[in-house]
């Protein structure tokens, strides 16, 4: 041993190891690799891809299996439309054609002067419009009240609401057509809009959407700009809730243009709607299927037309919830 004293290294520093073997020596500090090191990595290979990557690359068979799906779901309206632009004799050929024919405005002439099929429109568009402007208040309002007010008895009220998704709806006509009566609707435009005002599933879709997708911290903040319980809706539910109130309007206006058998029951054959003057061009022992389908392409349209108005904002409200998730 030498006559010098082997020193404590300062604080931060560490003492000097054996020299680095080549191609891995420090580049100074000891915080990060080297030039070395760094040359070392470059000649790794890549990591090969997860599989959950190589799914979500989009190759020709998944081309080809989005392609089949879009066909199969496209066929029904262009048959329609090619039924539809032809006369009775030229669907019952065998094979039926599969282009679009020459006869399509006769046949939509038809339409109208077998039956008034203008009241019709008017009226579903009017049913169904009211019945989705409705819906969309007054089961935000009770969604809003049932996910973020308490009150005694919210739970009991709330599985009432859903109990009666359980109940068919063919059980409640007959009480629901003397109760129009004695009102004095029946034949009438409200006897249609107002027992379908309100529905269990939109009450429960708005709340469970509202619980989600709206924090309390929100509304405790409003609650201290001094806003009360109606312009808390106004102002932070209603902005918050517009992907779901789109989803929930296409599905009510849908089914209120769709519904047959309680405008049946309840309305005349001279006040109709549109799927009752459907059932009026299929009434009889010979069947027109080109008058019907005619009928029936130009009983789609209204809803293809909500469909792409609201589809838009549907697509929205899905990404941004898909992004912010």
């Amino acid at each position: 041993m030498t006559g010098k004293s082997v020193r404590n290294p300062p604080a931060g520093r560490t003492p000097a190891g054996p020299p680095a073997p080549d191609g891995a020596e420090s580049g100074g500090s000891g915080a990060g690799p080297g030039p070395g090191r760094l040359r070392g990595f470059r000649g790794r290979r890549p990591r090969r891809r997860s599989r959950l990557q190589r799914l979500h690359e989009a190759g020709p068979f998944t081309y080809a299996m989005l392609t089949a799906v879009v066909l199969a779901s496209a066929f029904p309206l262009y048959w329609t439309a090619v039924v539809a632009s032809h006369d009775n004799e030229a669907v019952a050929r065998t094979p039926p054609p599969l282009v679009p024919g020459g006869n399509l405005l006769e046949n939509i002439r038809r339409v109208f002067t077998t039956t008034d099929f203008t009241l019709a429109l008017v009226n579903s568009f009017l049913v169904a419009s009211a019945i989705t402007v409705s819906v969309l208040v007054f089961c935000s309002l009770a969604g809003f009240a049932f996910a973020k007010l308490r009150f005694r008895g919210r739970q009991a009220l709330l599985m009432t609401v859903i109990g009666t998704m359980m109940v068919p709806t063919q059980l409640g006509i007959i009480p629901l057509y003397i109760l129009m009566g004695r009102l004095g609707w029946a034949g009438t435009l409200p006897a249609v809009i107002v027992p379908g005002m309100v529905t269990a599933f939109g009450v429960f879709w708005m709340r469970q959407f509202i619980s989600e997708g709206v924090p309390d911290e929100l509304i405790a903040a409003a609650r201290m700009d001094g806003c009360h319980t109606l312009r808390v809706y106004w102002h932070v539910i209603l902005p918050a809730i517009r992907p779901a109130a789109a989803v929930l309007g296409v599905f009510t206006f849908m089914q209120a243009w769709n519904d047959f058998f309680w405008p049946l029951v309840v309305l005349t054959p001279e006040d109709p709607t549109v799927q009752v003057a459907l059932s009026t061009l299929s009434a009889g022992y010979f069947q027109d299927y080109s008058l019907i389908l005619a009928g029936t392409a130009l009983a789609t349209l209204p809803v293809l037309l909500v469909f792409a108005l609201l589809g838009r904002q549907i697509i929205g409200g899905i990404m941004a919830g898909a992004v912010k998730g």
